[in-house]
């Protein structure tokens, strides 16, 4: 179950400007950049971000649930960066993910934490590194 819709616009006017702050540097936290399928705006949202162990994939909770603007915006194929500890990664293939499925891809603390929101929805996403040329 997503979080209730008055958090959404809190966390938005107060929490998300805070968080921006620090999202670059401070892990978990790390800031999407994403563009909007219909405005062509570009958007910056911090997110909790866990990289997949032995992958190039990271994981993140959809604590909203999966009608997230910044998820539907990636689904249709519009350009996504993740910046994680001051590293820019290029974000792509988005799988969603429900259940015990995604919850394995967070640490235990994270797991613990997202039962107690309700939270059991997850998006993996391909993280490829901008500047590693084949």
């Amino acid at each position: 179950m997503p979080l209730p819709l008055w958090v959404t616009r809190v966390n938005r006017r107060v929490s998300n400007p805070v968080l921006g702050l620090l999202s670059d540097d401070v892990p978990p936290f790390a800031t999407l950049h994403h563009v909007g399928r219909t405005s062509g705006r570009r958007f910056r949202t911090p997110v909790m971000a866990f990289p997949s162990p032995g992958s190039d994939r990271v994981t993140i909770a959809l604590t909203y649930g999966p009608r997230v603007q910044w998820l539907r915006n990636i689904e249709a194929g519009l350009p996504a960066r993740l910046v994680r500890r001051r590293t820019v990664l290029v974000l792509s293939d988005p799988v969603r993910l429900r259940g015990p499925e995604g919850a394995r891809l967070v640490p235990a603390w994270t797991r613990a934490a997202l039962r107690l929101l309700g939270t059991d929805e997850f998006v993996s996403l391909r993280a490829d590194d901008p500047y590693d040329r084949p």
